[in-house]
């Protein structure tokens, strides 16, 4: 792996650019949770916890010295895959964008948002189903093909890739917990089967790159990788796990008490 390095090194003087543009989204959120706020109830301050932790993560995990050891060290890499398509989704879904900028937008670009919401391509990405063959079947696409190989030598496939990563983990958070307006909700049963389906996918993936290294990888990177994909995962499905079963229990015996 020590020969994948130049892909990295290639945009290393892109760093700062990226950290800062991760910076501008912050402070834009921060400053609509402001402006909302003149206008309507105060946007909890623990919402724009939840943005900032879930930027850092983002940030980390594609700038900076995890990014750059990430690319001769399997287990840097496995960390970022673990806080860009797992952590930082969690964090931002809480941050509840889309009721930010519901709250923030002019009445015509509300409804307009309100109507892509509601328009069939959302719907179908939404469905627990379909994000979670995108999140983890994409998974198992990078680490059992060539894949994996090619986004250490291609700038262009390895931001595909790391976009792809967080994407599909950011639909399938959002697709489990309903924090934003879902304008087509599924029962929490059929959430919970099809996490459980998920978390089963995740977990037999994390074996396979135990035992088959992913290509250019070698085996002992592979183990210690494989290890923490399999025990850091569960710890944040562990996570997703607990919100979803709140939900559940505060839908069906509701009562006062601090949303979340």
């Amino acid at each position: 792996m020590h020969n994948n390095a130049h892909v990295h090194d290639s945009g290393a003087g892109s760093d700062l650019l990226i950290l800062a543009a991760f910076a501008l989204v912050i402070v834009i959120y921060i400053g609509a949770a402001v402006y909302s706020g003149r206008r309507y109830k105060k946007w909890p301050i623990s919402r724009i916890l939840f943005w900032v932790l879930g930027v850092m993560c983002t940030g980390s995990a594609i700038a900076g010295p995890l990014a750059d050891r990430a690319h001769i060290d399997f287990t840097a890499h496995m960390i970022g895959h673990i806080l860009l398509g797992m952590l930082a989704p969690i964090f931002l879904v809480l941050a509840a964008p889309t009721t930010l900028a519901l709250r923030t937008l002019d009445i015509q670009s509300a409804r307009r948002l309100s109507k892509l919401l509601k328009s069939w391509p959302v719907r179908f990405v939404s469905n627990p189903i379909i994000a979670s063959i995108l999140n983890i079947g994409g998974l198992w696409i990078l680490y059992t093909t060539d894949l994996y190989r090619a986004m250490q030598h291609t700038i262009i496939v390895h931001a595909l890739v790391h976009f792809h990563v967080f994407f599909a983990g950011y639909l399938f958070t959002a697709s489990m917990i309903y924090i934003d307006p879902m304008p087509h909700p599924f029962s929490y049963k059929f959430r919970m089967i099809v996490f459980a389906l998920s978390l089963a996918g995740h977990d037999i993936l994390s074996k396979y790159i135990y035992a088959h290294p992913p290509s250019g990888v070698m085996r002992t990177q592979a183990e210690s990788g494989g290890m923490f994909m399999y025990y850091a995962g569960d710890a944040v499905d562990l996570v997703l796990i607990f919100l979803l079963c709140y939900q559940w229990f505060k839908a069906i015996r509701p009562r006062e008490s601090l949303a979340i």
